[in-house]
């Protein structure tokens, strides 16, 4: 049960309808000012992949190989990424070659003489592809090179 004086005492109701209403409006503009910053974010970048025309290149250990690697850069759709910068290092990580890619989303770099790592029959191409707008992509992996 409540005490006598508090029944008759208003002083704390006093007010209270417009203090509500004012909170309401200053929580509604913050929740509106919070939107609009999340709206107003700039999208992520999209994804993109390369690969290439062959999977393996075998050469003997005499004289010099030279051989080219034709490398698609595709977005998330499957469509060729025009403009694209492309850069392959050697298995030995010494040399690396780039080029840019047609509107078809197509490089051809031609690698000179490719080295692999010492005491190693075997490495690996490294690929990086970059471009405004997209996320960068890199395979350590890209292209495996054997001595035979």
């Amino acid at each position: 049960m409540l005490p006598e004086n508090l029944k008759e005492n208003e002083a704390g109701t006093l007010g209270l309808p417009i203090r509500i209403v004012v909170l309401s409006i200053v929580g509604f503009v913050g929740f509106y000012a919070i939107l609009s910053a999340l709206t107003a974010a700039p999208a992520p970048d999209e994804p993109m992949y390369a690969t290439t025309n062959i999977s393996t290149v075998s050469f003997s250990s005499e004289g010099d190989f030279n051989f080219s690697l034709q490398i698609s850069v595709l977005d998330r759709e499957n469509r060729g990424i025009g403009a694209a910068n492309v850069i392959v290092w050697s298995p030995d990580r010494k040399k690396a070659y780039s080029g840019i890619t047609d509107s078809n989303g197509n490089v051809i770099i031609k690698i000179l003489n490719p080295e692999l790592p010492d005491g190693k029959s075997e490495g690996y191409v490294e690929v990086k592809v970059m471009k405004t707008g997209y996320r960068d992509y890199s395979e350590e992996y890209f292209l495996k090179v054997t001595r035979r």
